[in-house]
């Protein structure tokens, strides 16, 4: 029998991550906005979570056993998660990512023993596409201890990891003192997830949606059109088609948020809060502001803080990308 603190394993470990009470973001919106400290699981991302639902959904239904072989498109955290629990649990992992994602990243994943195919960024549409690539590639691999095409973006178990662990963690967290949830979307898994066991809990509770410039989820969820316009640096989010683990989603409030307000108050939280983020928690920072400021004064509002912001050091902390992107450069650098 094990002490209660002491985890068996590398997957008991991804999940019960702490809220934090984000000082500048409550103080700027006037409401209590709590982050969800994703970036302390162990793979150091929110992508921990279905990364160990889809691999333990695909071992009972057989689809995969020790031995076998994960493959997976992914702009990077999911692959990195895939392959720690993969790793954990003896299985190899093959991770197929567009080229312009972090150096950081694809460092990472090397150093996790996955093996890498880079790949150009092209739209969904497109055979070469990552994600269609990845399964092209599943296709073709031989394992007599299966091969799993974790497919995230459709893949159920996604939200599901969300639904029971992410959802009941913050209602826990908060003793049901809960107001409005936001977050940006990339797979759709995690604002699908938490929403829906949050919207069960209670009804009124507030969803949002933080979208950054060149996905089309924005424009959907306000006018019913799958339209995007401008881009963004931030890895992982935006969002051009309906996956399915966004089929069923409701949403209340969206919100639009460009790099320049997200870059800005993650080098703020940096100087003043000790948090070093990604690009992506900025984006969803901003949204709480926003949702805040929309809903009134003194509500609990819940957001995601996806990742460190180490697996962006050549981007969002490098002088050069920054001023040739015209982004804002913070002062210490």
């Amino acid at each position: 029998m094990l002490e209660q603190n002491i985890k068996n394993s590398f997957s008991d470990s991804i999940g019960n991550t702490p809220l934090i009470k984000l000082k500048i973001a409550s103080e700027i919106s006037g409401c209590n906005i709590f982050g969800k400290c994703e970036f302390l699981n162990p793979g150091g991302s929110v992508k921990d979570r279905p990364a160990k639902q889809i691999i333990l959904d695909a071992i009972e239904e057989k689809k995969i056993s020790h031995g076998g072989t994960i493959v997976e498109g992914t702009a990077g955290n999911t692959g990195i998660g895939l392959s720690l629990v993969g790793n954990s649990l003896g299985m190899k992992s093959i991770i197929v990512m567009p080229k312009t994602q972090s150096n950081e990243k694809k460092k990472m994943l090397k150093l996790c023993g996955a093996k890498l195919h880079l790949v150009e960024a092209v739209p969904y549409k497109d055979p070469n596409n990552y994600i269609r690539y990845s399964e092209t590639l599943s296709k073709k691999i031989k394992n007599n201890n299966g091969v799993l095409w974790a497919n995230q973006f459709d893949n159920l178990s996604n939200k599901k990891s969300h639904y029971l662990s992410t959802g009941p963690e913050i209602w826990q967290q908060l003793s049901g003192r809960i107001d409005a949830f936001i977050c940006s979307i990339g797979t759709g898994g995690t604002l699908s997830g938490v929403s829906s066991y949050l919207k069960e809990k209670n009804k009124n509770i507030k969803i949002g949606l933080a979208d950054p410039f060149g996905s089309a989820m924005y424009n959907f969820f306000k006018n019913g059109k799958l339209k995007s316009s401008g881009s963004s640096i931030t890895e992982g989010i935006g969002q051009g088609r309906i996956t399915k683990n966004l089929e069923k989603i409701l949403i209340d409030e969206c919100f639009q948020i460009s790099d320049k307000e997200a870059l800005e108050i993650v080098f703020e939280m940096i100087e003043k809060e000790g948090l070093i983020l990604g690009g992506s928690s900025g984006i969803n920072i901003i949204g709480a502001i926003k949702l805040g400021k929309r809903i009134g004064k003194n509500k609990n509002i819940v957001t995601i803080l996806c990742d460190y912001g180490t697996k962006y050091e050549s981007k969002i902390f490098n002088k050069k990308f920054l001023s040739d992107k015209n982004l804002p450069i913070p002062s210490w650098l």
